[in-house]
Formats: C-alpha cells, sequence, structure tokens
C-alpha cells in the first residue's frame, strides 16, 4: 500500500482536487491537522474510515500511525494544509518513512496564498510594479531561519511578500518592511481563507499591527504586503499586447 501526501488546500472541501478527493474516498486511514480545515473536507472520506487529528500528535507518534496502517495493508492518506511543498514537514516524515521501507507519493492542492489572491481578486505580480513573490515565514518557537533569508534581504527586492506562521509578530514584522516600503504599503492579512469563519483585515504597514491585534488573530493566518494589492498603475503585460511584432509571429505560424 502506498500512503499518500495530499493538500488539503486551504480548507474548503471544494477546492480540494480530482484526486484528492477520490483518494480520500478510498482511504482506510486519514490523518489531518483539525485546526486547518472543515469538515467537510473529511466528508469525501467513507463512513467507516478512521481519521486521525494529528492536531496533538509528534512527529513520531505520526510516523508509527502511518507505519502500523500500512503494516496492516490499508490505504492512507496524510493531509496537509495548503500545498505540501510548503511548510509541511513533508521532508521530516518522507525521510522516516524511506527507512522504514514505506512507499508514498504526493498530490499537490491549492496553497493558502493563493486562495486569498483569488478571494481579493488580485494578481500578485502586476506588470512595471513587482513581478516576483516571496514566500517565507518568521523564527519564533520554531526551527531557525537560514542566516542569508532574512526578511531585510528579501524585502530590499520589492517583491510582494507572503508571510506564513507569522501572525504573533505583526507589528515587529511591519516595523522591519518600513523602510524599504514605507509607511503606507498596502497589507491584507486574511484569517481561514476560504472558509466559512474567513477574516480580513486591510491596511497599511502603519496600521495592520494594530487592527491584526484588535480582532485578536493567532493563527491560520496569512499576510500579504506589496503595492499589487491595490491594482496600481495601467501598464499591460507583452503576452497578449496587440503588436506588429505579434501579428508577423502568428503569420508566420500559419
Amino acid at each position: 500500500m502506498t500512503v499518500h501526501f495530499v493538500g488539503a488546500g486551504p480548507g474548503a472541501a471544494d477546492l480540494l482536487t480530482l484526486r484528492a478527493a477520490a483518494l480520500l474516498g478510498e482511504a482506510d486511514v486519514c490523518l489531518y491537522a483539525g485546526t486547518y480545515l472543515d469538515d467537510g473536507v473529511l466528508a469525501h472520506c467513507r463512513p467507516e474510515a478512521r481519521l486521525v487529528n494529528t492536531q496533538h500528535l509528534d512527529l513520531n507518534e505520526i510516523i508509527a500511525e502511518i507505519a502500523d496502517a500500512h503494516a496492516d495493508g490499508l490505504e492512507v492518506v496524510r493531509l496537509c494544509s495548503g500545498d505540501p511543498s510548503l511548510y509541511s514537514a513533508l521532508a521530516e516524515q518522507t525521510r522516516r518513512l524511506d527507512a522504514a521501507g514505506v512507499p508514498w507519493d504526493v498530490v499537490p492542492g491549492v496553497p493558502a496564498y493563493a486562495a486569498v489572491a483569488a478571494e481579493l481578486g488580485v494578481e500578485l505580480t502586476v506588470p512595471e510594479v513587482v513581478q516576483s513573490v516571496v514566500l517565507t515565514r518568521t523564527q519564533a518557537r520554531s526551527t531557525a531561519m537560514p542566516s542569508t533569508e532574512a526578511l531585510e534581504n528579501f524585502a530590499a527586492t520589492g517583491a510582494t511578500m507572503v508571510l506564513h506562521l507569522a501572525i504573533t509578530r505583526i507589528r515587529e514584522l511591519a516595523e522591519r518592511l518600513l523602510p524599504t516600503h514605507g509607511a503606507d504599503c498596502p497589507v491584507v492579512v486574511v484569517a481561514s481563507a476560504s472558509r466559512p469563519h474567513r477574516v480580513e483585515l486591510r491596511g497599511t504597514l502603519a496600521n495592520i499591527a494594530d487592527a491584526v491585534e484588535a480582532a485578536g488573530l493567532r493563527q491560520a493566518a496569512v499576510i500579504l504586503v506589496g503595492r499589487a494589492l491595490v491594482r496600481p498603475g495601467e501598464a499591460e503585460s507583452w503576452l497578449y499586447a496587440s503588436s506588429p511584432e505579434r501579428e508577423n509571429r502568428r503569420q508566420r505560424k500559419l
């Protein structure tokens, strides 16, 4: 049997991929983090499937659950918040499964930042304003950040910033971004994107910390920082531009 690491998306049951829904429907055991998804996601599982909330389990306990299920010949889905390629502990889990001889594969999911951008109706890369996106996090009671990945280093590029696992340090982060982005730089914070109890806070680097603290947000939030959030400028991408050069290329292909 194979263990499937499945991206659960931002939490909404209808934002799973078709492959993810199919695997959930076939699973004998499903391990999930209860904080980050709605019950509707688990409704894709069969009634007789065993559901394991990993919220209070450590890594070794999670691997033990998976290994035991595999030894019993059961199909296992390990749900990961958002997409498994981001902050999912995929590397350490699969390293242990490799050592135990347990086969696994990965199914992508909708990243939380993509769900947030969709709900805001914005593109994070706007022509002649910003063409890069930085996905990063902060360090508190967590694994140390590499020394080269200081927030100020990323901020200097002017890229749209997407900050994960950072909501409890919003005031410090805003202060660190002020020198490069300016006090009027737009910031949007969305907690529980795509879910019924979604919270959206808009502001600037000058006032977003006050809004977050007043709302009492502590987890499951994504912070977006950058000029692209207000749909600035009128420049357009060359990709779809009408031009003699584009017409000449089109004619050459006919």
